[in-house]
C-alpha cells in the first residue's frame, strides 16, 4: 500500500483547508450566532452563501467514487479531503459532502433508475433539497435489521407504507424533500435478508407525520434535527420502489459502507482539532506554578492522543484501500473495524481535551462538548460497537475452519501425554 496522496488529493486537501481558513473558521460563530437569533429550522443564511462559494471554486460534490458526477476520487484518495472536513461541523454540508445525503446519493447512483435519478439525485448534487434515511425504530432493536417493523404492502400500481421511525436525521429541515424508507414487504420469507425493501417517499406525502424531535446530548442539531416520523396509511407509486423488492440488505450493505468510512474520517479531523485545542489551551495555562502542558499527566494525555489518532488514520486509509481494491463486501471487516475503532478514540481524545479545559469544555464555548456528543453518537449510529465486533469475530474465526491446512497455518496438537505429568512440551505442526 502507498501511503503518498495522490497529487489530486494534495492538491484538493490544500484547496478544501484554505477555504476553511477564509471562510469557515472565521465565520462558525456567526453562523451559530445566526442559528440562535433566527428560526432555528430554517437553513443559515450565511452557510447558504458559503456554499455557493463553495461550488464556485469547485470545491462540490468531492465524494461518489467510480462515478463521473463527483471529483473522480477513489476512497483512499477522498479520506484526508473529508478527514479536513471534519475539523468544523459547518464543512461538510457547505461541500456537499454531509450524512446522510452523501451515502443516500450513493444509493440512487448506484440502484435507482433514471427516472428516480433525474427527480432526486439531480437536485441533490446540485445542493438545491436534502434527504433523510429512516431506518431505526423506536419499538426494536434496530441493530439486528430483521427486527423492522415498518410494513411496505403493495396494493395495485402503489405501496403502502405504515411504521414509526426515530433518529430520522435531516427530516426536520425545510429543504428534506426525499425519505429513504426501509421496511418489511414479504415479512413471510424465509431468508430472512429478503424480507425488507426500500422505498422512497417524498416530503411531503399524506399519512407522514413528524411527531417530535430528539435532542443527542441535549444538542437539537438545528436544522437538521433528529426526529421520531409516524407512517400511517402512507401511499406511493410502485415506481418509487428501490431496485425491487426484496433488495433492502443488499441496498444497505451497498449504502452503508462507505457511510461508515465517512463518519470516521470527519472524526479524525474532529480528534485532530480537539487535540489542536488541547495544546494551545495547556502552552498558556498554568497551575500549580508550571505551565498545564509541562504537567506529565498532560503530555502523557497528548502523546497518546496522538498515537490513536495515527492508528485510527491508518486503519482508515487501509479499510479504503480496500473498498477501492476488493470492494465494499471484501472490506467489510475493514470497515467494522475501523467502525469500533475510529469513534472510541475521537470519544477518548475529545475528553482529554475536555479535560484540560476544565469547565470550559463541557460548555458550549470551545465546540469540545458537541464534538463529543456527536463522536458518542457515532459509536451507535450506523450499527453500534457491538454488532460490529460480533461480525469482526465471525469473519475471523472463519479463517480458522477446515481451510486452515490448506492455507499452511499452523494447528496446535496436544501431545499424547498432555495433562498426564509435567515432563511434556507444546509442539506445532503444520
Amino acid at each position: 500500500m502507498d501511503f503518498d496522496y495522490s497529487a489530486k488529493t494534495t492538491a484538493l486537501v490544500k484547496a478544501v483547508g484554505e477555504f476553511m481558513e477564509a471562510n469557515i473558521y472565521p465565520n462558525e460563530e456567526k453562523m451559530l450566532q445566526q442559528l440562535a437569533d433566527g428560526d432555528r429550522w430554517q437553513p443559515i443564511p450565511l452557510m447558504e452563501k458559503l456554499k455557493d462559494k463553495a461550488k464556485a471554486q469547485g470545491l462540490w460534490n468531492l465524494f461518489l467514487p467510480e462515478s463521473e458526477l463527483g471529483a473522480g476520487l477513489s476512497n483512499l484518495e477522498y479520506a484526508p479531503v473529508c478527514e479536513e472536513m471534519g475539523r468544523s461541523f459547518f464543512a461538510p454540508e457547505i461541500f456537499n459532502c454531509s450524512a446522510p445525503d452523501t451515502g443516500n446519493m450513493e444509493v440512487f447512483v448506484r440502484y435507482g433508475t433514471e427516472a428516480q435519478k433525474e427527480q432526486w439525485l439531480k437536485p441533490l448534487l446540485a445542493g438545491e433539497i436534502r434527504s433523510a434515511f429512516a431506518m431505526t425504530e423506536i419499538g426494536v432493536a434496530s441493530s439486528d435489521a430483521t427486527n423492522i417493523e415498518t410494513r411496505i404492502v403493495r396494493d395495485g400500481g402503489d405501496y403502502v407504507i405504515n411504521g414509526r421511525k426515530w433518529y430520522t436525521s435531516g427530516t426536520l429541515d425545510p429543504r428534506c424533500k426525499i425519505m429513504i424508507v426501509m421496511g418489511k414487504s414479504d415479512p413471510d420469507n424465509t431468508n430472512r435478508h429478503r424480507q425488507q425493501s426500500m422505498i422512497l417517499v417524498p416530503l411531503p406525502t399524506p399519512g407522514v407525520t413528524i411527531k417530535r424531535m430528539h435532542p443527542v446530548f441535549g444538542f437539537d442539531d438545528a436544522p437538521h434535527g433528529h426526529p421520531e416520523v409516524l407512517f400511517e396509511d402512507v401511499r406511493v407509486p410502485a415506481s418509487n420502489m428501490l431496485l425491487g423488492e426484496g433488495r433492502g440488505f443488499e441496498i444497505a450493505q451497498g449504502r452503508l459502507g462507505p457511510g461508515r468510512i465517512h463518519h470516521c474520517m470527519r472524526l479524525i479531523g474532529s480528534s485532530e482539532r480537539a487535540l489542536e485545542r488541547m495544546c494551545r489551551r495547556t502552552r498558556i495555562r498554568k497551575t500549580f506554578g508550571k505551565l498545564v502542558s509541562e504537567q506529565s499527566v498532560t503530555q502523557e494525555r497528548i502523546a497518546n492522543a496522538r498515537i490513536l489518532i495515527d492508528q485510527a488514520r491508518l486503519l482508515t486509509l487501509k479499510a479504503a484501500h480496500m473498498m477501492d481494491t476488493v470492494g465494499n463486501k471484501g472490506a467489510l471487516k475493514e470497515i467494522g473495524m475501523i467502525k469500533v475503532a475510529v469513534p472510541n478514540m475521537a470519544c477518548q481524545v475529545i475528553d482529554w481535551a475536555i479535560q484540560a479545559f476544565g469547565a470550559a469544555g463541557v460548555s458550549a464555548e470551545y465546540g469540545l462538548a458537541y464534538a463529543y456528543a456527536n463522536a458518542r453518537l457515532i459509536r451507535i449510529a450506523d450499527g453500534p460497537d457491538e454488532v460490529h465486533r460480533n461480525q469482526i469475530a465471525r469473519l475471523e474465526l472463519g479463517m480458522y475452519g477446515d481451510e486452515l491446512s490448506k492455507r499452511g497455518g499452523n494447528a496446535y496438537v496436544p501431545p499424547p501425554d498432555e495433562g498426564k505429568g509435567t515432563n511434556w512440551k507444546p509442539r506445532f505442526v503444520s
